[in-house]
């Protein structure tokens, strides 16, 4: 039976529509040990180092992590009344956001010394930057860019898949020109484009931490981090006793092999 035109063309439509939209998946290249005790917002790598934000209020934290061995190597504590979250690096200091405080501790990455704070409106979840302005998100379907000199708002983006805003974006980071934002509670991380905030595809990471090795339900993923020099992919989540480098394996490739 011959179908009518119309719906020949409806049903072409839909089917290059969802191949666009299908998830890319996954390759584990290494993976390396994490504090399971660790509850992960923030995920930094720089110069050689990997950098973590651990939040809840009375243990939060900012640390040096050694990849291979996932030993802290240098640790500052956060005063209790802060819940620490997301962390970028900008050029020699390193900044970390606070969830409900309205404001973001800026330390010498060095030393780990508290140079200065600045606030801002809104809650703090995630945090990167991409050479000109940091990256902020709240929960919310906005980015926020600010100026990382005077942390200033200059532009806000709303991000969109097919039209329809986004919510629960949190980790962030800035890779080859896009932003790569995780959703809280979910295993997917959206490809962003920073000009307009259209999501650009999605990678599906489910399975990457099996859920019986999950403590609790907010076991989630929420670290991502990125070697520029090397072009490493890391990723981690809130008291996962792993952190894993992936490969990300592109859909039309899968297609492709089967």
């Amino acid at each position: 039976m011959r179908l009518p035109r119309c719906l020949t063309l409806l049903l072409f439509v839909l089917s290059i529509s969802a191949f666009a939209f299908a998830a890319d998946t996954y390759r584990i290249v290494h993976t390396y040990p994490h504090d399971p005790h660790a509850f992960t917002q923030g995920l930094v790598f720089v110069d050689g180092h990997l950098y973590e934000s651990t939040g809840i209020n009375g243990q939060s934290s900012l640390r040096m992590i050694d990849l291979d061995t996932g030993r802290i190597l240098q640790q500052q504590p956060v005063d209790s009344k802060y819940f620490a979250e997301g962390l970028t690096a900008w050029r020699s200091t390193l900044v970390q956001l606070t969830w409900e405080s309205h404001v973001a501790l800026v330390y010498d990455r060095f030393s780990f010394r508290l140079l200065r704070t600045f606030s801002y409106p809104g809650e703090g979840w995630g945090l990167t930057q991409d050479g000109k302005s940091l990256i902020l998100s709240d929960g919310t379907p906005t980015l926020r860019f600010l100026d990382p000199t005077t942390f200033k708002e200059v532009r806000r983006l709303t991000v969109k898949d097919r039209g329809k805003p986004v919510s629960d974006i949190n980790e962030l980071a800035y890779i080859d020109g896009r932003i790569y934002a995780n959703l809280w509670h979910s295993d997917r991380i959206a490809r962003i484009s920073p000009q307009t905030g259209k999501v650009l595809g999605w990678i599906d990471l489910k399975g990457l931490l099996s859920s019986g090795e999950r403590s609790t339900p907010e076991a989630v993923l929420n670290g991502i981090a990125w070697d520029a020099e090397h072009h490493r992919l890391f990723i981690t989540g809130k008291l996962w006793p792993r952190l894993f480098e992936i490969q990300i394996v592109p859909e039309a490739a899968k297609n492709k092999a089967r």
